[in-house]
């Protein structure tokens, strides 16, 4: 394996790790299928999600590529995870186009306007932990 592939598949795996102790403990790495790629790693709500872990970074690539395996994995979001150089996972960055950013944000404006509509209670004590875990 090169030295290259390897960092890549430690990135993926790091990355993998985060997700199952953060967000979903079902996180994992996908099988690559060649043209129908649909993205390193499933598990991240939503999304396909493309690991990056390179010296030189070309966000358009990395994002055009997210959003075509989006479409593969049936998936309404694509996004990049990026490595940033010389930190950990949770420092990497989270990257998508304005487009996608807007769709997911009007999706988390509606789900959240729709909860409070049926369960003010519930919505304002996730409100209330969200808020003060940021």
């Amino acid at each position: 394996m090169s030295a290259s592939k390897a960092k890549g598949t430690a990135w993926e795996s790091a990355i993998v790790g985060y997700l199952r102790e953060h967000h979903n403990p079902g996180a994992r790495r996908n099988v690559q299928m060649g043209a129908r790629d649909i993205g390193d790693i499933d598990g991240y709500y939503l999304h396909a999600l493309e690991a990056k872990a390179e010296k030189s970074i070309t966000l358009a690539d990395y994002i055009e590529q997210a959003n075509r395996e989006a479409i593969h994995a049936g998936q309404p979001y694509g996004c990049a995870v990026v490595k940033r150089r010389m930190k950990g996972t949770a420092d990497g960055y989270v990257v998508r186009d304005v487009r996608t950013d807007v769709r997911l944000m009007n999706r988390m404006r509606d789900m959240e306007e729709a909860l409070k509509d049926a369960d003010f209670d519930r919505w304002y004590d996730i409100d209330e932990e969200h808020r003060e875990a940021a």
